[in-house]
This record gives structure tokens, sequence and C-alpha cells, in this order.
């Protein structure tokens, strides 16, 4: 037991909230890849894509969790709803951040992989994006710390995770699970924060050596 909130139930609040803000990250992320790309490399779209994704983030998440079931169908409760708005918010922090990283390969390298020989869907894979890791690693860290906090808000239509704790103590006056709460939050965000980038510094050997991009 911590400040009035038992240890299992924190276990299985941590669960839930990683659950709800770390999928939407993998798959905010996979159709951003696409989404960066077509804005990168498509003049012509690339600021109509950048903007209309950049808006998706004003929307309130309140509001969103609350539409979302009209729009899909589904139940007040379902986790549906929060997996879907994340994702929403995802997307929309990282369509500019992999479109500014793929546009900050340098041209001739681009030209070089061309002259080896690699195709355009080659180049994508195998230079420009590992090129591109550290500014869309960046972009990630970014959004996992916002989808930590934003999933919080959830708690205020009945989805549990650690926001539950912020409306449990609210409801009963007592500030032990409000802090609790909002400690967890933070120790959950580092730890994505810092595994991102422990998976970034893998996926890029080349900087550790010292090599330029």
């Amino acid at each position: 037991m911590i400040a009035g909130v038992a240890w299992d139930t924190l276990g299985d609040l941590a669960l839930r909230h990683l659950y709800l803000a770390g999928v939407p990250l993998l798959v905010g992320l996979l159709v951003s890849l696409p989404l960066g790309w077509l804005a990168s490399r498509v003049r012509w779209l690339g600021s109509t894509v950048v903007a209309g994704t950049g808006l998706m983030y004003t929307i309130p998440s309140l509001a969103l969790f609350i539409l979302l079931p009209l729009v899909l169908g589904t139940r007040i409760l379902d986790d549906t709803n929060v997996l879907v708005a994340m994702t929403i918010y995802t997307v929309a922090l990282l369509t500019r951040t992999v479109a500014d990283g793929v546009g900050s390969v340098p041209a001739h390298v681009r030209q070089a992989a061309t002259a080896m020989g690699y195709g355009e869907l080659r180049r994508v894979v195998a230079v420009d994006l590992p090129l591109a890791i550290p500014v869309i690693a960046a972009g990630l860290r970014v959004a996992a710390v916002s989808n930590v906090s934003i999933v919080s808000v959830a708690a205020l239509i009945g989805v549990s995770q650690f926001g539950s704790l912020f409306t449990d103590g609210f409801n009963r006056n007592a500030m032990g699970p409000i802090v609790v709460g909002t400690l967890a939050c933070v120790v959950l965000a580092l730890l994505l924060d810092a595994l991102i980038a422990l998976v970034a510094r893998g996926l890029t050997p080349w900087l550790r050596r010292g090599v330029p991009s």
C-alpha cells in the first residue's frame, strides 16, 4: 500500500496506462511514416498533409473520447475509443517529424544511392528512413510523453488507468491517490522516453562511431 493505493491496483493501472498510451504510439508511427514521406517528397501535397494532420491535435481530448463512440459505433467505455483517439494525436505529432526527418537526408546521399542502382522503395527503406531515425526518434519521444499525459483524461469517462487515481482522490477529497497517480505518470513517461532513446541509439550505430550521416 502506498498513500492509500494498493500495490496490485497500481500495477493493474500501470499495465492499462501503458497499453492505452503505447499501442497508439506504434500504430501512429506506422501511419505517419508513409504520410511523412509523402509530405516530404510531393511538394504540392506536403503542406496540405502536414497542416491537415497537425490540425487533428487541436481537437480536445475529452470531446474526442465522447464523439468517437458515435462515429465508431462502440460503447463509451470501450478501449477502442481511447486507442483510436491517441493514434490520431500520435499521427498529428509525427507526420511533420517524419517529413522533416526524410527531408533532412542530403541530396547527394540520395543521388549516390540512385547511382548504385537503388530503386525508390529500396532507397526509402535502406537509406532515407535509417538516416532520418534521429529526427523521428526525437518526435516519437515527444509523442510518447504526450500520450501518457492525455490518456489520463479518459478517466473522466470511466476508462481506468492512472487517471482513475485522480478522479478517486478528487471524489474522496484525498491527496494520496492524486500524488501517486501524478508520480506514476511521470515515471511511465520517463521509462518510455528512455526506451525510445535506447532503441534509436541501437539503430544508429554510425552516430556512436562519430560518422556523419
